[in-house]
């Protein structure tokens, strides 16, 4: 698989050893918003369950997931997950975060060219799906960017503090 870097931005294959700064900045996404499906506390894994997450990806070819380092420090991850049942196994699920300080730094762009080029010569899928909260404009930019088109919505989809948030459904036909 190969690495996807500029002058100062990386993204490249997660490894085993970056599980405890992979879980650092989850929980920093987490508590920055909400968008993703864990908040402050971050997910409900340890570090040892995300080093045999990460090094499951790994050996699996047609999953991967990715990390964007900025001059060496972890700001974003992606995975992507193909699916593994037959009828099935022509689409995808991304899943992307990326640390506020660093939106509109082209991170989430480096991130969605690696999972669309591993989709592509890898992974051998045809459709790759997201969900978004039907209120952040910004990911959905990034991904319409890329092709991604609604397909649905989900109402309901979180509920935050009591409340329901609706989230938009999203496929890339490659």
């Amino acid at each position: 698989m190969s690495e996807h870097c500029g002058e100062r931005l990386c993204v490249e294959q997660g490894r085993p050893e970056d599980a405890q700064e992979l879980l650092a900045v989850l929980r920093q996404v987490g508590s920055e918003t909400d968008n993703l499906t864990f908040g402050a506390e971050g997910p409900s894994t340890t570090v040892e369950q995300e080093q045999e997450y990460l090094r499951a990806m790994a050996e699996n070819p047609t999953s991967a997931f990715f990390v964007a380092r900025l001059d060496g420090r972890m700001v974003g991850s992606l995975s992507f997950r193909a699916m593994t049942l037959a009828r099935a196994s022509h689409r995808a699920e991304i899943g992307i975060s990326v640390l506020k300080e660093c939106w509109g730094k082209g991170v989430g762009s480096r991130l969605m060219e690696a999972a669309i080029d591993f989709a592509k010569n890898n992974a051998g899928v045809e459709i790759i799906s997201l969900e978004v909260r039907a209120d952040n404009t910004r990911a959905q930019a990034l991904y319409r960017k890329y092709g991604f088109e609604e397909i649905g919505r989900f109402p309901g989809f979180f509920k935050i503090d009591g409340k329901w948030i609706d989230f938009i459904l999203m496929n890339l036909y490659l």
